[in-house]
Order: C-alpha cells, then structure tokens, then sequence
C-alpha cells in the first residue's frame, strides 16, 4: 500500500472502522448539526479527536512516528447539497493566525479561520484521510482521481488540462468504514450524486513536521 500511495497518489483501505463505531460517529455529528458540511472537528468533536488518534499508526507508515493530525471536516451529499467539484488541488492550510513568512502566500479566511497556501514540500509531507461513514459507489457522487498527478508539484491551470488527458481517471469506491487515503497535490474531482443520498465523509488531514515558526496549525493536537 505504501508504493501505490507513493506511486499513484491514493490509496483505499476496507474495513477500518466497525459498524458500531461508525453509528457512533454519526451520533456525535447529528449533535453539532452537521448537516451538508462542517468545519473545525478537531475543536469541536471529541469522538473525531479519538478517531484521529486511532488512525495515527496507519499515518506514521507513510509520514513517520511525529504525524499529527491538523484538520478535520466533515461533508454529506443529500438532496439540496448536491455539489459538483472540478479537477482541483487542496492547496490551503488552515492557521493559528496570520504571520507573513517567506513561500506562504494566497491567505483567506474561510468561516472565521485564516487559510494559506503554503510551499509545495508541506504539502508533500502531509496526507489526507477521507473515512466513509456510508456505501460510497458510482451513484452518489464518488471521488474521481487522476492517477499519479501529485507527482508533478504545485499545478497551472493549463497543466490541470494537460494533466485531465495524460493520467488515467479512477472513480473511487469506498465502503462504509473504509478510508481513501491521499496527498494533498493528487488530482481529484467529484461529481452530483445521480442517486442523492447520505454520502457522509470525516476528512482528517495529518503532517509530518511543525509549521515554520511563528506560523502554528490551527487544529493542531
């Protein structure tokens, strides 16, 4: 698993999470809720904390024994919230605060929370783990990726179309309780649900080094 991470971008693994653990986790999101989306679940939900940390061993064999978790969201396809994404790198980090230090640039502030975009080698050091709390197949607006497109760095828009032609597209199976693991630079898109339904995902973002100084994660724990 670790060469196809390395080699493709992503991976997924089936069957993480049990089925009472995940009645559990949708418990705790119905109390924020949650509804079609939320951010900050690192700060304001226990039982995602507990996930995070639990899922750690399964991160420190791909960033190393000092991974942390930096970020957590949570999104649902339903009627009503039936979003499309285009081909995209997640590019922004969310931060304690603004602190100008060289290669940080592009800052925004996203629901109160002031987001950047860091250099290209944070990214690279970081991964993405989108743990499904429902069947996810070609109906409900899986995710689509493009295989290996994180090996070409920071991206233009002409190199996304470049890229849309050259890198095999795979749509993104998950079960509940499986985990599609990815780096931050991999292509990756969604499309409508053709048959809306709950398609609710926690999305923990880990890394493996401190921000440089005195930048600070915002979710850090």
């Amino acid at each position: 698993m670790s060469q196809a991470l390395s080699n493709d971008g992503f991976a997924v693994q089936t069957g993480l999470i049990s089925g009472e653990r995940i009645e559990s986790l949708k418990a705790a999101l119905a109390t924020l809720d949650a509804r079609h989306g939320l951010r900050n679940l690192l700060r304001n939900c226990p039982e995602v904390v507990s996930l995070a940390a639990g899922l750690k061993p399964l991160v420190a064999s791909h960033l190393g024994d000092s991974a942390f978790p930096v970020r957590g969201l949570f999104f649902d396809k339903i009627p009503g919230a039936n979003w499309e994404v285009g081909w995209h790198q997640d590019l922004s980090i969310a931060v304690a605060e603004r602190m100008d230090v060289p290669g940080f640039s592009g800052w925004s502030v996203k629901q109160g929370v002031v987001h950047v975009q860091p250099p290209a080698i944070v990214l690279e050091n970081m991964l993405t783990l989108r743990l499904h709390l429902d069947d996810c197949d070609a109906d409900n607006g899986p995710l689509r990726v493009l295989r290996g497109s994180h090996r070409h760095g920071r991206l233009t828009d002409e190199q996304i179309s470049q890229l849309k032609h050259e890198c095999e597209e795979v749509t993104c199976i998950v079960p509940a309780g499986g985990v599609l693991m990815m780096r931050p630079l991999l292509l990756h898109a969604s499309s409508p649900a053709k048959m809306p339904r709950h398609r609710r995902v926690i999305q923990l973002e880990y890394a493996a080094q401190p921000l440089p100084s005195p930048l600070r994660w915002f979710e850090q724990s």
